[in-house]
This record gives C-alpha cells, sequence and structure tokens, in this order.
C-alpha cells in the first residue's frame, strides 16, 4: 500500500481538493488542505472536476496525465491527436452543444492541454493500475460515488445539503485516490476523503477492483470518468 494520509472532507462540496492535497503530502508538498480548497476552482452547482485539480498541479510545477472515458467532452477518435488538435475540437464542439457544464468542462480541458498535461484513453485494467502502483505512484479518481457505495441516490435539502433519496435523488460523483492492491489482489486500498461514506464509514478499506473499475467507468454520468496521474516534474516520466 502506497502510505497516503488524507485528511476528511470539510464539507460535501471539498472531496477533490481533499484527495488532491493527499496526493501533494505523499510527495512532501507543504500547501495546506485550506490552501488547496482555496484555490481550486468550483463549479456553479458545487463540486469540482477532475480537469481542474489537474491544472491546479500543472501550475504548482507538477506533470499531469488524466485518463479520460467521458464521451460527453472527448470523441474516441481525437486521442491519435495533438493537443492543438484537440483544443481545435473541444471550441467547434463548444460552437454546435449547448451545456453550462460541457462547456466549464471543455475550457478546463483547453487550459490543461495549453499548460502542458498529456491526455489519454487506454483500457482501464487491473494491470494499467498495478503499472502505476508499482511504481509508488498513487491514482486520483473520479467516479460514481452512487455505484462504489451502492447507496440511494442523492438530492439537496432545504439548507442545500446533500441527503439520501431514492426517488427524487440523482447520481453523484466524488473523488478518492487509490493507494494500490490489498493483500487479497482482487481487492484495491481506496483513501476516501469522505469518512462518513456509507461503504466502510472510515477514511480507509479495501473494494473489489472490479467494482472500483465499474464505479470510475459509472463516473460519466457526472463528467468524472478520469483517473489523474500527478508526479514532481522532476521524476522520470511514466512510459506506456
Amino acid at each position: 500500500m502506497i502510505p497516503i494520509k488524507i485528511h476528511t472532507q470539510p464539507d460535501d462540496s471539498t472531496c477533490g481538493p481533499t484527495s488532491l492535497h493527499a496526493v501533494y503530502r505523499y510527495f512532501k508538498d507543504t500547501i495546506s488542505l485550506s490552501e488547496v480548497i482555496k484555490e481550486v476552482p468550483y463549479l456553479d452547482e458545487g463540486g469540482t472536476l477532475e480537469v481542474l485539480l489537474a491544472c491546479h498541479a500543472l501550475q504548482r510545477g507538477y506533470s499531469a496525465r488524466i485518463y479520460t472515458y467521458n464521451l460527453h467532452i472527448f470523441d474516441p477518435t481525437w486521442f491519435s491527436l495533438s493537443n492543438e488538435d484537440i483544443i481545435l475540437k473541444l471550441e467547434k464542439q463548444m460552437q454546435v452543444k449547448k451545456g453550462s457544464k460541457l462547456h466549464r468542462a471543455s475550457h478546463a480541458y483547453i487550459e490543461f492541454l495549453r499548460l502542458g498535461g498529456e491526455l489519454r484513453c487506454r483500457d482501464l485494467t487491473k494491470t494499467m493500475l498495478r503499472e502505476y502502483f508499482d511504481q509508488g505512484i498513487p491514482l486520483l479518481t473520479g467516479l460514481s460515488a452512487t455505484h462504489l457505495y451502492q447507496s440511494a441516490r442523492e438530492m439537496e435539502d432545504e439548507l442545500g445539503k446533500s441527503i439520501y433519496h431514492d426517488v427524487r435523488g440523482y447520481p453523484m460523483g466524488h473523488f478518492v485516490v487509490l493507494c494500490g492492491f490489498a493483500e487479497d489482489p482482487k481487492c484495491i486500498v481506496v483513501a476516501d476523503p469522505y469518512r462518513e461514506n456509507p461503504y466502510f464509514k472510515d477514511n480507509y478499506y479495501e473494494v473489489k477492483a472490479s467494482h472500483l473499475i465499474n464505479s470510475i467507468m459509472l463516473g460519466m454520468a457526472t463528467f468524472d470518468a478520469n483517473i489523474l496521474v500527478i508526479r514532481p516534474a522532476t521524476l522520470d516520466p511514466v512510459l506506456e
């Protein structure tokens, strides 16, 4: 297990910055959690996007690679293109498709690519995850909390707090950090900033790799379905 130390997120919308801070902390970055929360941009409806976390890392001098399975944003034929050509595709797409979240995500990906971020689409398998774990690299992922926890969907109450409701609720996204395989190689260790999660009610737990991978892929429902690899630029790049 990669020794990740993660804080409990202060509120319902800060799972992304809290997960990012845990990865920074692993790489001995001294930035505080409060600074990360303050500096990471948020969506109007709350929460953030993994690409916005990646941009924050790039601006701090890290290298960043995103494996994305988000077909809301990317056509599978784009991944063989250069960063410049993908930017052109994103700009053209915004001219013909509406949606505030699509446009916000597209602008963020354009910034990510211009900052030198790497974009990949590769089948998500245990082998791919192991390649990073074996090198001591944690993986920050955006996934479907609804599927991961097998919980009811969620909605906001009159106070703006997220509550479970199986009829009125909607699928919810979430960010966690993957720390490596458990003693049982069928399971992966997860560092979760949501301590009161209905899965184990703890910041650390083991989950079957097949269930975790499905949770990541189903994150597409909430513009998640990504894996973010950040590492100090002083380290050798990871070859595929």
